[in-house]
C-alpha cells in the first residue's frame, strides 16, 4: 500500500483567541502518528466556519473527498497523490484485496504482500496446516503459500543418500540425476566422504577410487596387484606386462614368440632346449614355433630345410628315400652307392 496521511478535520467558528482546534493522524502502512495543527490567527478577520486540512485553509463546503465529492468536514480521510479521499472511496478505489478471504484490506488493517499478492494479517495462513505464517520462514509452490515444515514435507527435493530433505542453506552434492547431503556424498564401502576427490559410480553406488579398484579392478594373475594400464591377456587371464615371463629363465614374452607346455609359457629358445624334438641332421630343436615345417620317420626328426640325401644334398621332401644307417640317401645315390 502506498504512504498516505490519514487526516481528521474539525470544524470551528473563529474567535478572537488563538486556539488548537484539530487533531490529525498520519497514517504510513499500519502505524498511525497523532500530531496536532494551530488555527492560523489571521484567519479569525475573514468570519464564518472554516477548515484547516492539507496546511491549506478551506470552508467547510469546499473541502471534499477527491473521488465523491462529500464533504470531508469532521471526517477522516486519506491524502493520496495530493488528494484527499473519505475512507469508503480510498478503499474503494486503492486497498488490496485478500487472497485469503477476497475482502479489501482497509486501512485499519495491516496489509501482507508477497509476490504482488496481499494478505490480512490473521488470513497469512499455511495452506496445508493453516497455522500463522506472519513472521515465519515460508514456502510458495504454485499459488500456494506453506509453513517450511509443510513446504519441505510435499516439495523439498530429498538426499540419496538418507532420505531427508534439503533444508535452506545446505550444501548439495549432484550427479546425473541424483543428489545428496555433504556429508552422505560418501563411499559405500568406507564411508568417506567423497567430497572434490574421484569416484566411480557402479549400480547405484558411489566408490572412493581406492575401494573401487580393491574391489573391482583387474588384478594380475600373477602378482595379483590392480593392473592400472597396459597388461596382456592370456589365456582368458589378466597379466601385468612386467609379469608376462618365461616360466624358464624369466624374460618377458610381451611382444616375443612365445609357446605353452602344462599351462605355462615359455619363450621359443626354452621351450626347445626343454621340450622339443632335436633334428637328426643338425641336432637343434624343432619347436613348430611360427609354423616350422618338419618331417618324422620312425624315431627321427629332421627340419624341413634339413631333411636331404647325404651325398648329394637334394631336398628329399615329397620324394622317396633310402635309409643307410644313420643317413638318408635319394635313389639315385643309393643305386651308386651298391654298385
Amino acid at each position: 500500500m502506498a504512504d498516505v496521511e490519514i487526516m481528521q478535520t474539525v470544524q470551528t467558528e473563529v474567535k478572537k483567541s488563538t486556539k488548537k482546534v484539530k487533531k490529525s493522524s498520519k497514517r504510513r502502512e499500519s502505524e498511525v502518528q497523532i500530531s496536532e495543527v494551530e488555527v492560523d490567527a489571521t484567519i479569525e478577520e475573514r468570519g464564518g466556519e472554516y477548515t484547516k486540512a492539507m496546511d491549506k485553509d478551506w470552508h467547510s463546503g469546499h473541502f471534499c473527498c477527491w473521488q465523491c465529492d462529500e464533504s470531508l468536514t469532521g471526517q477522516r480521510y486519506v491524502i493520496r497523490d495530493d488528494h484527499p479521499y473519505c475512507i469508503k472511496c480510498y478503499e474503494n478505489v486503492f486497498a488490496n484485496t485478500c487472497e485469503e478471504c477476497n475482502k479489501i484490506i482497509g486501512i485499519d488493517s495491516k496489509d501482507l504482500s508477497y509476490k504482488d499478492k496481499h494478505w490480512h494479517e490473521a488470513c497469512f495462513l499455511c495452506f496445508k496446516c493453516h497455522l500463522s505464517l506472519v513472521d515465519k520462514q515460508f514456502g510458495a509452490k504454485a499459488d500456494k503459500i506453506y509453513c517450511g515444515n509443510c513446504y519441505d514435507a510435499q516439495f523439498a527435493s530429498r538426499c540419496d543418500g538418507c532420505g531427508e530433505v534439503f533444508r535452506a542453506g545446505t550444501k548439495k552434492m549432484e550427479y546425473k540425476t541424483r543428489q545428496w547431503h555433504e556429508n552422505c556424498f560418501c563411499c559405500c564401502v568406507c564411508k568417506t566422504a567423497i567430497g572434490t576427490k574421484s569416484f566411480i559410480p557402479r549400480e547405484q553406488e558411489i566408490y572412493c577410487a581406492g575401494c573401487y579398484e580393491e574391489k573391482f579392478a583387474t588384478r594380475c594373475i600373477k602378482c595379483n596387484k590392480v593392473i592400472t594400464s597396459g597388461g596382456v591377456t592370456y589365456k582368458n587371464e589378466p597379466w601385468h606386462r612386467e609379469c608376462f615371463t618365461c616360466t624358464h629363465c624369466n624374460i618377458t614374452l610381451a611382444g616375443q614368440r612365445f609357446t605353452s607346455r602344462d599351462e605355462k609359457p615359455y619363450c621359443a629358445e626354452c621351450f626347445g632346449e626343454l621340450f622339443a624334438k632335436r633334428c637328426t641332421a643338425c641336432v637343434k630343436p624343432i619347436t613348430g614355433i611360427g609354423g616350422t615345417r618338419f618331417i618324422s620317420f620312425e624315431d627321427r626328426h629332421w627340419h624341413h630345410d634339413c631333411f636331404v640325401c647325404a651325398s648329394c644334398k637334394a631336398s628329399l621332401v615329397g620324394r622317396g628315400f633310402i635309409t643307410d644307417g644313420p643317413d638318408i640317401l635319394c635313389p639315385d645315390c643309393a643305386k651308386q652307392k651298391l654298385m
